[in-house]
């Protein structure tokens, strides 16, 4: 199996990304490059993708260097007012004056900037380091003013005389590079810097700091760790502030703990001293991969090394427990905080907020909410889709469309994270003409969707196993610019392992590492969803070796998988075994955990441990979420337990759950195994009248309920009404109405829903053949049977001679 999964069982570090620059110093003659050319991001045209879901060399002389300002997080020390530098001369803020008038042409700029240069011509050698600063000055000036663009015409403008080289330094490149990074246009800042080096301009940290920070300012990390590279091959060492942006890119995509810890290493061995800067960006490094032991091993080191925590810190640390699902440890932050007279903020409620509705305790996030306005902190559109989005993931539609109106009437403007919520809810829901409301929407209120968009909607159509949807989805993505990144992987990955295509979700798998994508722990737990899916638990064990031996921390999702592929897999005893260390505490019983027993424990019709699960989920605090209790609902509803199953109704009633499909199909099954078999159509009819679009199983359960019993004009009308709901019947379908026939002796009718499903596409199963030879077994008909077989070409054409022989075999054994 693992051979025919092509998947390599310990996940390789993927390939090193394409070096910007060649190898080569500075004398070369050769023609580095910094940065690949990139297409031009096309305009989405989602019309496209509702029609297809519609219809399936000499080196120059080295700068003076004086104190340098810090490069980072700029300091208006104007506090607004007119600019004004100590470092630039009556001239120089006259010249800056000319530059930053309205009136100003760029073909003036030769005139303007000469005059500057004239005054320093008659001893340039005591003057050129006050030139360079005025220099410096009036580039610093522009950007104040936000003319980037005529800040690089000074620019180049002075690099394009004789004496650049005594006047140009790395200072006045890094703020060039800064200038250009915080106005998105990296690109420019790239080739610029690529354009010096090939030039023989001998670039320090201070400009390579720039383009790293650049680049991580517009999520382009994979490059900014290309440049820092280079930037060491070229023996700069990076100093705190390089340190500082790298381990903040390092957060940003995931890498496993290790290797930011070896980067924090090979910095102390560079005798740089980590800030308090430091500190909080590895305690935000945590929470990707919900590391909150290790965020607090930081927060403790951080106060042991003298630095004292600030707001940064707490709401960070805040974050990572309420990213971890872990409410408690939030809270004991939150007094902390309190304590050493550090006000929560609105950043500090959200994460608190966040922390319970992970985690599915929505009574206590709306009580955060109150006690945050009883404060005078009103509510931000971050709070909201926090709530929004927990009360969908519970099942709670009615409350999440409560706190949507309370928004806006609040007069709260919907961001494109709360437009995503509301994808995902209609979509989960399976409501696509509502979901495509809100996508229209975004645009109307002059937004665009974002990665998260395309990759709610690739999950979306993933989880109905509608695979050309998903690859619509995908090609259109790619249409608006969007490059897939890691979250867009592993969402593919998920996606398509839902619709059942293993083979192309380990294909995405492979292109990721081919992309240069580190795999991180929603990457590992997207994989072992996969594998879940196809019940391959021993690949699943070798997985998570491979994290628990330092590739990435296993946490709840992970240990979810592995019950649930334990549970596919129809290894009982291994997941019970698992269960037993959850229930003890050797692995945290984390309320997914408990959910997730329920689940499978359902799903493998154990009542007794399927009760014992939902049990101790509401012992320990845990609120149920609409999964849940669709899960109970299937086990009662199989077991015949009608007065459990309405328990659990009421309870889902009481406590504001929305029925969803699932609830329904439980439903109608249960009562379709009944003598009360009627009551499943009452069903079907309710879901139609609420807008819940049924689907296959619905009805080929209810059909099943009068065929059963006998009532096949019932189950005609059945059949003719599914294609009303653009419903086309399955396998499934057809064999429920032929076994029927064959067993009322109505061999027939049998054989015209044979020949009706072939002249319609649907391929006979084993079943479908099975169900007439029996029939003529049961009443001794072993020569009817045997002529059935013989004449079976006739009907059906295709069929193997294998298959023939078997049916054969069958009716010998009928008489063995």
């Amino acid at each position: 199996m693992a051979e025919r999964l092509a998947l390599p069982l310990v996940l390789p570090n993927p390939p090193l990304p394409k070096p910007p620059f060649v190898n080569q110093t500075h004398n070369q003659q050769q023609n580095p490059t910094l940065l690949p050319n990139s297409p031009p991001p096309s305009t989405p045209t989602f019309q496209d993708l509702l029609l297809r879901h519609s219809a399936n060399s000499q080196r120059p002389v080295e700068p003076q260097v004086w104190k340098r300002v810090r490069i980072g997080r700029s300091r208006d020390h104007n506090r607004g007012k007119p600019w004004t530098h100590n470092r630039l001369s009556s001239l120089g803020q006259q010249v800056l004056n000319s530059l930053i008038d309205t009136s100003f042409d760029s073909n003036q700029l030769d005139s303007v900037l000469a005059k500057l240069f004239e005054q320093y011509q008659e001893n340039p050698d005591a003057k050129t380091q006050l030139l360079a600063a005025e220099v410096l000055g009036i580039v610093k000036g522009l950007g104040f003013y936000k003319k980037s663009e005529l800040a690089l015409g000074v620019f180049n403008w002075v690099k394009g005389r004789k004496d650049c080289e005594l006047v140009l330094n790395n200072s006045v490149v890094a703020v060039i590079i800064s200038m250009l990074g915080k106005e998105g246009r990296v690109s420019v800042a790239a080739n610029l810097l690529n354009s010096l080096h090939k030039e023989g301009f001998s670039l320090d940290v201070y400009a390579y700091t720039s383009l790293i920070t650049a680049y991580a300012g517009c999520g382009r990390y994979r490059e900014a760790l290309v440049v820092f590279q280079k930037m060491e091959e070229e023996g700069c060492k990076p100093t705190l502030i390089t340190y500082n942006v790298i381990l903040n890119v390092y957060g940003k995509m995931g890498m496993p703990w290790r290797k930011i810890m070896a980067l924090v290493d090979g910095m102390k061995c560079d005798g740089v001293a980590p800030d308090a800067y430091t500190y909080n960006t590895l305690i935000s490094c945590c929470r990707r991969g919900s590391l909150h032991e290790e965020a607090a091993s930081v927060f403790e080191k951080m106060k042991l090394a003298g630095f004292s925590p600030d707001n940064v810190t707490y709401n960070a640390l805040l974050d990572v427990y309420g990213k971890s699902r872990r409410p408690k440890e939030a809270m004991e932050v939150l007094k902390e905080m309190e304590l050493n007279g550090f006000a929560p903020s609105i950043v500090t409620y959200n994460s608190l907020i966040s922390a319970y509705a992970r985690d599915g305790l929505l009574e206590e996030a709306m009580d955060l909410k109150t006690q945050m306005e009883g404060k005078g902190i009103k509510p931000d559109v971050f709070t909201y889709t926090t709530l929004l989005s927990g009360f969908e993931k519970a099942g709670k539609d009615e409350s999440a469309m409560g706190v949507f109106e309370e928004m806006r009437r609040a007069g709260c403007r919907a961001n494109i994270c709360t437009f995503n919520a509301l994808i995902k809810m209609y979509g989960n829901r399976g409501k696509f003409t509502e979901m495509m409301k809100v996508f229209d929407e975004i645009k109307a209120c002059n937004g665009s969707p974002d990665i998260v968009t395309w990759n709610t909607l690739l999950a979306v159509f993933g989880q109905y196993g509608m695979d050309s949807e998903v690859s619509g989805v995908l090609k259109e993505m790619k249409r608006a610019g969007f490059v897939p990144e890691r979250d867009t992987f592993n969402t593919l990955i998920s996606a398509y392992s839902r619709c059942g295509s293993f083979d192309h979700a380990i294909a995405v798998y492979k292109r990721m590492l081919e992309a240069g994508v580190t795999p991180d722990l929603s990457t590992y737990n997207a994989v072992l969803a996969a594998l879940a899916r196809g019940g391959l638990w021993k690949e699943s064990e070798k997985i998570l070796a491979e994290m628990k031996d330092g590739r990435c921390k296993p946490n709840e999702l992970t240990y979810s998988s592995l019950l649930h592929v334990y549970a596919n897999g129809r290894q009982v005893d291994q997941m019970q075994a698992l269960a037993e260390e959850i229930y003890s505490g050797i692995i945290e019983p984390h309320a997914v955990l408990l959910k997730t027993l329920v689940l499978v424990n359902s799903k493998c019709d154990l009542l007794v441990e399927t009760e014992r699960a939902f049990s101790e989920l509401r012992k320990r605090g845990f609120s149920p979420d609409i999964t849940t209790l669709n899960a109970m609902v299937s086990i009662y509803g199989r077991k015949q337990m009608v007065s459990k199953t309405n328990e659990i109704l009421n309870f889902m009633n009481e406590s504001g759950y929305t029925p969803n499909l699932t609830t329904y199909n439980s439903l109608i099954y249960m009562y379709s195994r009944s003598q009360n078999f009627e009551k499943s159509e009452q069903i079907l009819r309710e879901i139609l009248a609420k807008g819940v679009k049924p689907d296959i199983i619905s009805y080929n359960t209810v059909i099943y309920a009068f065929c059963r019993n006998g009532r096949m004009k019932e189950a005609s009308r059945l059949f003719s009404e599914m294609g009303d709901h653009c419903l086309l019947p399955d396998v499934i379908t057809y064999n429920t109405f032929v076994a029927s026939y064959a067993a009322d002796s109505m061999f027939e009718e049998a054989i015209d829903v044979v020949r009706y499903m072939i002249k319609h596409g649907c391929k006979p199963n084993q079943n479908t053949y099975n169900s007439i030879v029996d029939g003529y077994c049961k009443l001794n008909g072993r020569d009817e049977a045997s002529m059935f077989i013989n004449n079976l070409q006739k009907l059906d054409p295709r069929i193997s001679k294998d298959e023939e022989i078997r049916l054969s075999e069958r009716i010998v054994a009928k008489w063995s």
